[in-house]
């Protein structure tokens, strides 16, 4: 039994995570597990009426859960960065989910932009520190408002962050069991307090993983062999900001954000997964977004939780899908409906 908390959230958000538990409830039916769902009402809409966000109940009450699944967060009424800081950032790191994984897997070469690459072509995964960096909202103005005004945004940087980091990383990279390749993304050339520490720490693991083949691109380098060679990469562990761009080309030469999903991880504790598209307000109550990132998200969470023939079931499906039913993966495009592409994964599960 499976305690799951679901965030339907914003725009979007709530029709295709709608699909991902009508999936869910099919796949469990076959694979024999069960779970129970409560739904948590952190979107745009409560904060407007109310002022509310994630506060520390709410944040004691989802330790108890297994799991949280996630639909999207922002409203285009609310000021940007309210909710995206108040929602998705505050669980991050009140639950202290310090990864964020990024499968990069094309799943048919008629939606990738790239000439000539195909889906052997395009498997990678980005492990996406989460918890430090730039995100961490450190930094000052200085003489805010005048013509000498100075901001300064810190990336904060632990050994201890790193680390932990980079441990999941290679042990991620032997357990995918693929080329066992980790590639470092940073930029040691130019920032080189932070990543400094970042090579250090990775030069010293990678001693106690022989098995796995390390090698280093600074970032730029990295979107640059994205779209010429993406076939190089197997596993790429980079820090917060960095993660957060790659991983969106990565998105687009896999297809687009109708098929991306990701996972917020925290190893020893309540890890969340979404779709990585966000609210996509302007298709909302239309029902033709893609609801397969939704769906693929719901797969990394039961794979997550152990439910690994369930995951790669739902993979199976939705390669299939992808390959023999959809025009496009974009929205208002597919040739189906955001219900009904839900439905025709539960038909061919």
């Amino acid at each position: 039994m499976y305690k799951i908390a679901v965030i339907p959230g914003d725009g979007t958000g709530p029709e295709v995570v709608n699909e991902g538990l009508k999936v869910l409830k099919a796949v469990s039916k076959k694979y024999g597990f069960e779970y129970e769902l409560k739904n948590f009402d952190f979107s745009g809409k409560r904060y407007l009426a109310t002022g509310k966000l994630v506060d520390e109940g709410d944040i004691a009450e989802l330790k108890k859960y297994d799991a949280i699944y996630l639909g999207a967060v922002g409203d285009p009424d609310v000021k940007p960065g309210i909710i995206e800081t108040g929602v998705l950032l505050k669980l991050r790191f009140a639950l202290d989910q310090y990864i964020n994984l990024r499968p990069v897997k094309l799943y048919n070469s008629a939606y990738c932009p790239l000439k000539d690459k195909k889906p052997e072509d395009i498997d990678f995964v980005v492990v996406r520190e989460n918890s430090e960096g730039l995100y961490k909202g450190l930094g000052e103005f200085k003489d805010k408002g005048t013509k000498d005004e100075v901001a300064i945004q810190i990336s904060y940087n632990t050994r201890k962050g790193v680390e932990r980091c980079l441990r999941y990383a290679f042990d991620y990279t032997r357990k995918r069991n693929k080329k066992k390749k980790l590639t470092l993304c940073g930029k040691t050339n130019v920032l080189t307090y932070a990543w400094d520490l970042w090579q250090r720490t990775f030069n010293e693991l990678a001693k106690e993983y022989p098995d796995v083949t390390t090698d280093y691109a600074h970032v730029d380098a990295t979107t640059m062999w994205f779209v010429k060679n993406p076939e190089w990469f197997d596993v790429i562990v980079t820090d917060n900001i960095f993660g957060d761009i790659i991983t969106d080309l990565g998105a687009m030469i896999q297809g687009g954000m109708g098929i991306a999903a990701g996972g917020n991880i925290n190893p020893q504790g309540v890890s969340m997964f979404e779709p990585i598209g966000g609210s996509a307000p302007k298709y909302t109550g239309k029902n033709v977004i893609n609801p397969l990132a939704a769906i693929c998200a719901l797969g990394m969470m039961l794979d997550n939780l152990g439910e690994e023939k369930a995951a790669a079931e739902i993979e199976r499906v939705v390669i299939g899908i992808v390959n023999k039913d959809l025009k496009s993966l974009a929205a208002g495009k597919m040739g189906y409906s955001t219900s009904e592409v839900g439905d025709l994964v539960v038909k061919n599960l």
